[in-house]
């Protein structure tokens, strides 16, 4: 696992021109292990030895220390090499143009100077913080890559036992039934089954049995022979055939029609199919994993579903909370999008403002984790900086009262939602954490280990 910026000696680059004021903010700031540069190309060089995880940087730098060519390059350089490390531009008293263009460009904050150095400490601890949970959340997804369920993120204890449970029947014969409001993750779910089965060298196929018009349904999943009807020119296989060996997963199946639940049913008891304008019967080997949004007991009652069929899909029956029903994972996805689109985006470094993390909590989300994931996306585009705020989401901000959320003040199951969802707000960072719940680090550690909380909780575990 990389060291973090928390385990080893915090580097502190300072890139100033001025040897007196390098003396001063060496001496100032000797609670980190400050190196220094005085130009561009001595910075890059400092930047690939000692990797430091935040910059301060002056603007005016030689050849021509009045204009800001060679600092906004040196900006542009570091960015490009270590998009994750924080600078603070140091710029002139009446630069705020200049200033606001290079926190554009990706700066995580500027000074004027004259500068009074407690100040700008504060400014360089935040940065420190930062990058902190930055690298512990690439951390943390690292951890899930290769898992089968590793692109499902979470800390709720609902969510972790669905995960135990998904990983439990995989490796059985038992049709899953997946039940839960759209945009939940059935579909990610119905994949974990997959992989954590037998099957998982063959296909995963899936189909959306409310997308495709009745007409068509049928040969999409049973196939058609040639000439079975105008327009069917060659044999076509249909999905229970191209599963072969693997999975089929039939989202929405409470929107299937009356006659192919009864194709269905007959599929489910004697595995074959037969093609449409065929009359061979043909052995299809699949494991069927189902999913939908519906009540189907109300449907068996109003005469829509049928009840054998209903039995026969439900051996395995998994409920799915909605995202607002999930301690802390609202802000805990929200980091890992950002992350995610941030790159996929080339935005270089972004993370959320604290007016955005208390919005994204305080917030419904009736669309479950498919709205929260567009909602973020947008914002990574939108944003003009590297901070995503509350308007950027498009969501009112609120005001929240972190001592809500001091431990001292709350007993039993209040203590464990607190510390779930702080460590869920600050992405797993022990230390924020701590300073949030107003308690030692020592201490949270002893309350995590009391209420069985593990600092990553993920669908791996």
């Amino acid at each position: 696992m990389a060291e973090s910026s928390s385990d080893k000696a915090r580097v502190l680059l300072i890139v100033e021109d001025d040897p007196a004021l390098q003396k001063q903010m060496k001496w100032a700031f000797d609670g980190y292990e400050v190196v220094l540069a005085s130009d561009r190309e001595s910075a890059i060089a400092q930047l690939r030895r000692h990797e430091p995880a935040v910059i301060t940087m002056d603007l005016g730098l030689p050849p021509e220390p009045d204009g800001t060519s060679e600092g906004f390059r040196l900006l542009e350089e570091v960015l490009a090499l270590a998009p994750d490390t924080k600078v603070i531009m140091l710029t002139g008293q009446h630069d705020r143009e200049n200033a606001v263009r290079a926190v554009g460009l990706g700066a995580y904050d500027f000074f004027a100077k004259p500068f009074e150095p407690e100040f700008l400490q504060l400014t360089i601890d935040r940065a420190f913080r930062l990058y902190d949970l930055q690298e512990e959340n690439r951390r943390l997804a690292n951890q899930q890559t290769g898992s089968a369920l590793g692109g499902l993120i979470t800390r709720d204890a609902g969510m972790l036992r669905i995960c135990r449970t998904i990983e439990k029947v995989a490796g059985t014969t038992a049709t899953v039934m997946l039940l839960g409001q759209s945009g939940t993750g059935k579909e990610l779910l119905a994949r974990g089954v997959h992989e954590k089965s037998g099957r998982k060298a063959e296909r995963f196929i899936a189909i959306n049995c409310a997308a495709i018009p009745e007409n068509l349904l049928e040969s999409e999943l049973f196939g058609y022979e040639r000439g079975a009807f105008t327009g069917a020119v060659k044999q076509t296989p249909g999905k229970f055939e191209l599963a072969h060996k693997g999975t089929l997963f039939l989202d929405e199946i409470g929107d299937l029609p009356m006659a192919l639940q009864a194709k269905l049913l007959r599929f489910l008891q004697q595995r074959t199919v037969e093609r449409i304008g065929g009359r061979e019967e043909i052995p299809v080997d699949v494991r069927v994993v189902c999913a939908t949004h519906q009540d189907l007991r109300n449907r068996i009652k109003d005469g829509s579903f049928r009840e054998d069929l209903f039995y026969r899909l439900a051996e395995i029956v998994v409920d799915i909370p909605a995202l607002g029903d999930r301690d802390g994972d609202a802000s805990l996805l929200a980091h890992a999008f950002v992350q995610r689109f941030a790159q996929e985006l080339k935005r270089g470094s972004m993370s959320l403002a604290d007016d955005a993390i208390a919005a994204i909590e305080a917030h419904a989300w009736p669309g479950n984790v498919r709205e929260l994931e567009n909602c973020i996306k947008r914002a990574v585009i939108m944003a003009d900086g590297s901070r995503i705020s509350a308007d950027d989401l498009g969501l009112e901000a609120v005001e929240e009262d972190f001592a809500a959320l001091n431990l001292r003040q709350v007993r039993d199951e209040a203590e464990k939602r607190a510390v779930v969802r702080v460590l869920s707000r600050v992405n797993g960072n022990i230390a924020k954490a701590s300073e949030v719940l107003g308690v030692s680090r020592p201490t949270l550690y002893d309350l995590m280990n009391r209420f069985g909380i593990r600092k990553e909780s993920s669908a791996a575990e």
